[in-house]
């Protein structure tokens, strides 16, 4: 098999923050300056070029002077600031040496889940594509909270791989790619250099973060595969430490673990649903609708419907909950939590007698759902 890479015309890279910054001791310039040429190398191939680069914090903590990531958030944000400054300077000097230049896109949770800011972003970095600039994107780390961040930038990568619809997401780490378990732990773990994206199993054999610097571990790029392939993409996880990594997949060497998508693609509108992070509330479904929406992917009708989680209003995504509370699909709902409260288990002659009016006989039309169990 050959590098997902070979034959791809629009890349997404993510660069992880322990390459970015030298594994905390301040800004790796070499490595900026090695990536810097290798993305030249790849646009001289006709493909274009899409980075999203962690390392801002990183560098905002080095030079505060501080001897380990703070908690506060407010802290957080103040080291994004500084670190930002630093890290955006030496990809542009390091590409215009190339004779390419950059642009910064600061992006949030908000951004990318209201629908017009989405597409908004979406236009933009197509333009700066067409215009050969290669967009160096992060999170809005300096006004983000709690309640509107993406969380790290592997899902970040993810995201802005679906909504530019790229080929492949590369994500570059400190590690070769996926084991079946630690083998720092496991002198037994094996390679997985080829797999699907989505498989269960991948997640089962991935571990939690092991840098103090960053948020990521594997299981954040085992995830992040997931989401990319559901506009078809698929994900090479590979060491950013390995020799000319990026020119050599886009020749087709096999290098790191490749994840293939599944045949199961959404289109945009529906990647737009799925990629809500956050839920505004909650559905509980009975047995009988559980199944249906997920074998027959039907709507999903008041009568099905047994509870309302939190506060939402008309048109809001919201999660479609079994039981035991194991989300399985979330959609466009078309009712106020305190509408849906008020119309659980009816039938739709019912809707209006309880109401007063009739929105939609769907508490949540098919066309505005994704089903996500089995993902």
């Amino acid at each position: 098999m050959e590098s997902l890479l070979k034959n791809a015309h629009r890349v997404v890279v993510k660069v992880g923050s322990a390459l970015v910054t030298n594994d905390g001791r301040g800004l790796d310039i070499q490595a900026i300056e090695r990536w810097a040429t290798q993305i030249a190398e790849l646009q001289k191939m006709g493909r274009e070029v899409i980075l999203v680069s962690s390392g801002a914090i990183a560098e905002g903590v080095l030079r505060l002077g501080w001897e380990k990531r703070p908690s506060h958030v407010h802290q957080l944000q103040a080291a994004a600031a500084v670190g930002q400054m630093g890290l955006v300077e030496a990809y542009e000097r390091h590409f215009r040496n190339h004779g390419i230049g950059t642009a910064q896109v600061l992006l949030t949770h908000q951004n990318l889940t209201d629908r017009e800011q989405y597409l908004n972003a979406r236009m933009t970095i197509r333009e700066l594509l067409r215009l050969g600039i290669v967009p160096v994107i992060n999170e809005n780390d300096t006004v983000v909270t709690s309640e509107i961040k993406v969380g790290d930038n592997d899902t970040l990568g993810a995201l802005v791989t679906n909504l530019v619809e790229a080929d492949v997401l590369v994500i570059l780490t400190d590690q070769q790619g996926l084991y079946t378990a630690d083998p720092r732990k496991d002198p037994e773990a094996m390679f997985v250099s080829v797999a699907t994206a989505g498989d269960p199993v991948l997640e089962k054999m991935a571990g939690g973060a092991a840098s103090s610097l960053s948020k990521g571990g594997m299981i954040t790029k085992i995830l992040a595969a997931k989401r990319a392939a559901r506009s078809g993409a698929g994900t090479i996880i590979a060491s950013g430490r390995e020799t000319d990594v990026l020119t050599r997949l886009a020749r087709g060497e096999l290098i790191g673990t490749h994840l293939r998508p599944s045949s199961t693609v959404l289109h945009a509108r529906k990647q737009w649903i799925a990629d809500h992070l956050r839920a505004s509330g909650s559905l509980v479904l009975d047995e009988g609708a559980a199944k249906a929406l997920v074998a027959k992917h039907t709507s999903l009708l008041p009568v099905g419907v047994i509870g309302v989680k939190g506060e939402f209003v008309r048109g809001e995504v919201v999660s479609c909950l079994t039981e035991d509370g194991c989300e399985i699909a979330r959609g466009l709902v078309n009712y106020s939590s305190d509408d849906a409260s008020r119309i659980l288990r009816a039938h739709t002659e019912e809707i209006e007698e309880r109401l007063g009016y009739m929105e939609q006989p769907e508490m949540i039309h098919r066309d505005n759902m994704v089903v996500l169990a089995g993902e």
